[in-house]
This record gives C-alpha cells, sequence and structure tokens, in this order.
C-alpha cells in the first residue's frame, strides 16, 4: 500500500511540474511579443546616416517569417533590415544579421519585461563578436532601446 501511495504522488508530482513547466512557456511566449511599430525611447537620440534607418522600426510577419522594416521620419515604409523565423517570434534573445549600410552585421535583440513598467526592446548591431549582455566582445556599432509606438503598418518587400 505504501509504494502505490508513493507510485501515485510521484506520478501526480511529475504531472504537476510538467504542467507547471508548460505554463511557464505560455506565459513567457504572450509576453515576448516583437510584433508592432518600436521607436527609440531616447529623449534626444542622435543618429548617424546609417543608424536612421534604425530609428523606428516595424516588425511583422514577411512570408513564413518576421521582418524588422526601417520606417521614416515622415511614416514611409523603407528598407528591410533583418529577418527571422517563425518560431523565435517569442524568445526573449534574438541573434542574427542585419543591415548596417550595405554591410551585414550581428544583430542582437532583447526582449525586456521590467517590473512595473512597459516592455522595451534592446537592439544592437555589431561584429561578430558582439554581445549584448556581457562584457566580453567588442561594442556595438550601434544600439538603442525601444518603446513600442503602436500596430505596424510597413511590410517587408
Amino acid at each position: 500500500m505504501l509504494n502505490r501511495f508513493h507510485l501515485s504522488h510521484s506520478i501526480l508530482l511529475a504531472s504537476l511540474g510538467l504542467a507547471m513547466g508548460f505554463g511557464a512557456s505560455v506565459a513567457r511566449a504572450e509576453n515576448a511579443s516583437y510584433f508592432g511599430r518600436w521607436t527609440v525611447s531616447d529623449e534626444k537620440p542622435v543618429f548617424s546616416a546609417k543608424g536612421k534607418f534604425y530609428k523606428t522600426i516595424d516588425i511583422a510577419p514577411c512570408g513564413n517569417d518576421f521582418c524588422g522594416v526601417a520606417v521614416s521620419d515622415t511614416g514611409e515604409c523603407g528598407p528591410t533590415l533583418f529577418r527571422f523565423l517563425t518560431a523565435h517570434a517569442t524568445n526573449e534573445q534574438l541573434i542574427g544579421h542585419g543591415l548596417w549600410g550595405s554591410a551585414k552585421k550581428r544583430l542582437e535583440i532583447d526582449y525586456v519585461i521590467p517590473d512595473n513598467e512597459k516592455p522595451y526592446v534592446t537592439l544592437g548591431l555589431g561584429d561578430k563578436d558582439m554581445d549584448l549582455t556581457g562584457r566580453e566582445g567588442s561594442m556595438p556599432t550601434f544600439q538603442a532601446n525601444y518603446k513600442t509606438a503602436g500596430d505596424a503598418t510597413c511590410k517587408a518587400n
């Protein structure tokens, strides 16, 4: 009787653990949402000619993936800056490549959910050894924090 009791409790605890793990992944998926319009949150941002493309970005589905498209100060859609697989749309960190002029740079995007504040996005472009979250590697060529600014209207070409 005692062995059945322990076995049934072990199964119950394992099932609860799986359910809790699934619930955590669902909550994470609901919380990390890159889709929409994002604009640099600095009060007085300074941009180089290439950096202006990253001042405001629309992130939206493009085919089977999702893409970041530059948005001009007048709301016109610009070039596609980066593309990620839809399977990664809810990851808290995205690592890939983005355009910096005609060059491809390492692109890193972090979705940040601070306590009692609105979520924001940090984006960085740099050399292949750039790392926004660590102290190792090179400094980013471009780095900015973004706040949400509504729905995306620009789509990738």
